[in-house]
């Protein structure tokens, strides 16, 4: 790819109705990172406006103690296809002056590698490309990540960037990026599987109180409302021994305590996987601290599973039920009934675990369902004694549940992505607002029937 130059990566701002740092990091873009410096000679530089640690917003509350916390935000104007919802609109994260002044530090780059995440951010990524452009002229901008994936055509004509890169990053970035910069594509590995992934560039970010893990790609389930097999095809996992050498070594390196799992599908599999993995945190001194905030498969939580999981450190447990209505939730994605949430209370209980400590995620808004049949999900989830923890469904294009919506004309397929926002479907389209669902977390308790 002939001789170094820089690079420089940057992951956007979010623009929404509400955003909380809720175990989040650029996981894909700190991958890339690590692809560029395996198998190119250039350097990189990383811009991160969601750092919530940043030196100029000093004097703000860091949040929690295990990395949690409130972004900065300002309030901005609803853009036209949301103006109808009644609540404030807000960019997230740093101040644009702390970002243009990042760019102003920044090694004048040959290329610009941005990240995506939800389709309805896109705003943010708009806002970062008219930044870098004003800074830095005609820069090369390519643009990745969950947006880029899931409409690739919007991005193409929206977003600014010279170049979408749809996909995975380790198929299609190295190839791209020597595209833009000129020159062949570095031969290297086949790193379609996660276990030949380099580890992520984590010396980029500034605070490491807790580190994302990733330790599989896509789900076994194919849930009609979820995006996983969109963004990976099939199901697969890395080594156990790979993801425990990574969590080893980021915290002697980094002395790191907290851990979330950024995995769609942690536990199928766990006796080859999970199990493994667990076992050696448990052994390998005092435990991490990890957290599940993806949501946990209540069918392979036994009680081998969730002694391991006490043994090798789990604190914050959320899993995933969806809703009591078993006829509803038998049509879009069977992944647990009732029954499979008592056990796995049981068998966590049985380990040590506090049930009221338990969070229970339950879907809110999906086609079709009664805010009857909600409140009786949240009624059943607190007279188990857990917590439920409502999720409110976002139409995500490519997903049964979008087509299911645009054949019945509730939307178009080319909407505008901020439309798949949740709070803005909710409002706009379900006829589910938040205002009406908020009575039903104080639903009475009632036990299993």
């Amino acid at each position: 790819m002939g001789r170094a130059k820089n690079i420089l990566l940057i992951n956007p701002w979010i623009y929404d109705f509400a955003a909380y740092d809720f175990w989040m990091k650029p996981l894909g873009l700190l991958y890339v990172a690590s692809l560029v410096r395996r198998f190119t000679p250039h350097r990189v530089s990383f811009i991160d406006c969601l750092d919530r640690f940043h030196p100029g917003l000093a004097g703000l509350p860091v949040g929690k103690s295990d990395g949690r916390g409130q972004f900065p935000k300002e309030e901005v104007p609803k853009p036209g296809p949301v103006r109808d919802v009644p609540r404030r609109f807000s960019r997230y994260g740093i101040p644009i002056a702390l970002f243009e002044d990042e760019l102003a530090r920044a090694p004048q780059p040959d290329a610009v590698l941005v990240t995506s995440g939800m389709t309805y951010w896109y705003p943010g990524i708009q806002a970062v490309v008219d930044l870098v452009r004003a800074r830095f002229g005609s820069v090369p901008i390519v643009l990745g990540g969950i947006y880029a994936t899931l409409c690739p055509g919007h991005a193409r004509s929206a977003s600014g960037a010279d170049l979408v890169v749809p996909g995975p990053a380790e198929t299609g970035l190295l190839e791209a990026l020597a595209g833009v910069l000129g020159g062949a594509a570095p031969a290297g590995p086949d790193l379609s599987a996660p276990g030949d992934l380099p580890a992520p560039a984590f010396d980029l970010i500034r605070d490491r109180t807790w580190l994302p893990v990733l330790t599989s790609r896509g789900c076994p389930l194919s849930c009609t409302y979820c995006a996983s097999s969109l963004l990976w095809t099939g199901f697969t996992q890395r080594p156990a021994a790979s993801v425990l050498a990574e969590i080893l070594d980021d915290r002697a390196r980094f002395g790191t305590r907290h851990f979330a799992f950024y995995d769609d599908a942690l536990l199928p599999g766990k006796t080859g996987h999970a199990w493994p993995l667990f076992e050696g945190l448990a052994a390998a001194g005092p435990p991490p601290a990890l957290h599940a905030p993806n949501g946990l498969h209540l069918r392979e939580i036994d009680a081998a599973t969730a002694r391991l999981m006490r043994a090798a450190g789990f604190e914050s447990l959320y899993l995933s039920l969806e809703s009591t209505d078993e006829d509803l939730m038998r049509r879009r994605g069977p992944k647990a009934s009732p029954a499979d949430l008592e056990s796995a209370l049981r068998a966590l209980e049985a380990a040590g675990y506090d049930r009221r400590a338990v969070a229970v995620y339950l879907i809110v808004g999906l086609p079709g369902q009664s805010l009857t049949a909600v409140a009786e999900s949240v009624a059943y989830v607190r007279g188990l004694g857990a917590a439920p923890r409502v999720a409110y469904f976002s139409p995500i294009p490519g997903t049964a549940e979008w087509a299911a919506l645009v054949g019945s004309g509730v939307l178009a397929d080319d909407v505008d992505p901020l439309l798949h926002n949740k709070t803005a479907f909710a409002y706009l389209k379900s006829g589910v607002p938040p205002d009406a669902t908020g009575s039903l977390m104080r639903a009475p308790a009632r036990g299993p029937s």
